[in-house]
């Protein structure tokens, strides 16, 4: 009864004429003075506009109706008969004895388990066989039916067997175990089995290589995600195939990592795996200018106590910088040296920043009497060069469209370099940029031009001992000449971790993870 009352008001009073013709009056902006008759009316037909709200029933909620589409440990592509893959598994280890596996049988339940051959060290770790050198059956297909159940691509899974627990990325430390195995059982470095004082150094080059092409956040932790859209796992999975380890130029290449490691053992002269600015400068006769290697120290592009307290960076910076220093067209290379540049951080370079490099690449271009193009007209070469989307300043994303961003860089910072693209036509320049992705990258053409020299180097010196060294490929040579002045350091020298740099300050270059 009370709301059928309640409705004969609210209709009584939309069709009060006075009521809707004052309530016109208002709408239209005009002043009144509701009559008292009026205001009980009024009261009721608020009252029923209250309670019509409340009784409305609620709209189902819409996120019930989309499907899941974030898959972090990868999308569940179709059922897998976990069963068939524990039989399998299971048949594998009754062929060793007690049903448990060492290390040098991981290759075969590696196969069983549907991983390529290089997955051993890290299905063996991650069953906890380093504990007590094997692996029980029991063990192992605990371990791996949790992670058929939980990790559904490959990315997951090797993160998966890697990680330390209760972490859901990769860390430089994690790595080791898994290219130890890599290099005491690939028949591309069999003649490093005698050479172990350079496993770590090779180690330690892979590593870096891997941070700095898969993890693109520059956070010193490499995520499912980043693995997922990098090269490595194919690569890993190369490994198996390829007999000749320097076929594998992205990460494990040993002539590449005898060029870096010879490049710092000609810079570091006190051999402590350590250099400073006045090191680094010498690299390639002092092409670099001083204020870029200013830079470089300043910590732009490295974190460390060594850098922060002693100026000086570890043999891992060196890593990077030299990859980024050969070929400066790929996205970290790029992110690298716009790092350095920008002096105040933020974000852009200024016309003020470019100047500043840019003096003294004139100071050097007249002590060479060479007369240096004015800096506004060098500006305006620039400019037309990037084509920066805002006037009067350019960033990261302008010079990652930029197919000559080496020719922008070494303008500012690298005198050889800029020589020698002055002496180029511009026509050439131009198709270099074009075929870019045709042919070998500037770092693979630099590093096998420098390793045939420093292997002829190695023959005219005739620098031969009596040791093992006989037994070495050609191009370990020289780091065997070396290795009895190495000092006695750790297993593996942690590098200055990158994990502190943001790149969110640099825009959203960077994808978003």
């Amino acid at each position: 009864m009370k709301s059928e009352s309640m409705r004969i008001k609210e209709i009584s009073l939309r069709q009060d004429p006075d009521l809707r013709k004052e309530l016109a009056l208002l709408a239209r902006g005009c002043d009144f003075v509701l009559p008292s008759r009026f205001k009980k009316r009024l009261k009721a037909f608020q009252q029923v506009q209250v309670q019509t709200k409340k009784e409305e029933p609620l709209p189902s909620a819409v996120s019930q109706s989309i499907p899941t589409f974030y898959f972090p440990r990868g999308c569940p592509k179709e059922k897998v008969n976990i069963d068939a893959v524990i039989t399998k598994i299971e048949k594998t280890f009754s062929q060793f004895p007690n049903e448990r596996a060492t290390l040098e049988d991981m290759g075969k339940v590696a196969k069983a388990c549907g991983c390529p051959l290089y997955w051993k060290g890290p299905l063996f770790y991650g069953a906890g066989g380093e504990r007590t050198g094997y692996v029980s059956v029991h063990k192992f297909i605990a371990m791996w039916r949790k992670i058929l159940q939980n990790c559904h691509d490959d990315s997951a899974k090797f993160i998966h067997l890697l990680m330390n627990p209760g972490c859901n990325y990769l860390v430089q430390e994690d790595f080791i175990p898994f290219l130890q195995d890599v290099v005491n059982t690939h028949p591309g470095l069999s003649f490093l089995k005698e050479a172990s004082e350079f496993h770590s150094r090779y180690i330690t080059t892979v590593i870096q290589r891997i941070f700095y092409t898969v993890n693109r956040s520059w956070s010193g932790r490499i995520t499912c995600t980043e693995l997922r859209k990098s090269s490595f796992l194919q690569n890993v999975a190369l490994l198996e195939e390829e007999a000749d380890i320097n076929q594998l130029t992205e990460y494990f290449s040993y002539e590449h990592f005898y060029v870096i490691y010879c490049k710092f053992w000609e810079l570091d002269t006190d051999h402590d795996l350590f250099i400073d600015p006045k090191d680094l400068a010498r690299h390639n006769d002092h092409a670099i200018s001083s204020r870029m290697i200013e830079r470089i120290f300043s910590g732009a592009v490295t974190r460390g106590r060594k850098v922060q307290k002693e100026g000086k960076i570890s043999y891992a910076d060196f890593v990077w910088f030299l990859i980024s220093e050969e070929d400066k067209k790929t996205p970290t290379s790029i992110e690298y040296w716009f790092r350095c540049m920008d002096l105040d951080g933020d974000g852009t370079l200024s016309m003020y920043e470019l100047e500043y490099f840019y003096e003294e690449q004139c100071q050097k271009l007249d002590n060479m009497a060479i007369e240096p193009l004015p800096f506004e007209d060098c500006l305006c070469q620039m400019l037309d060069l990037v084509k920066p989307q805002s006037e009067g300043k350019i960033t990261l994303h302008d010079l990652k469209k930029c197919k000559l961003a080496n020719v922008f860089f070494d303008t500012f910072f690298n005198i050889e370099k800029y020589l020698d693209h002055e002496q180029k036509d511009q026509i050439s320049v131009i198709r270099d940029a074009e075929s870019e992705g045709q042919e070998l990258s500037d770092w693979e053409k630099y590093a096998a031009e420098e390793y045939d020299i420093l292997v002829a180097e190695e023959a005219a010196g005739d620098q031969w001992n009596d040791g093992y060294e006989a037994e070495l490929s050609p191009i370990d040579q020289k780091a065997s000449a070396l290795k009895f002045q190495l000092d006695k350091r750790p297993f593996f020298e942690m590098p200055s971790p990158l994990g502190d740099v943001n790149l969110d300050e640099y825009e959203d270059d960077v994808e978003i993870l």
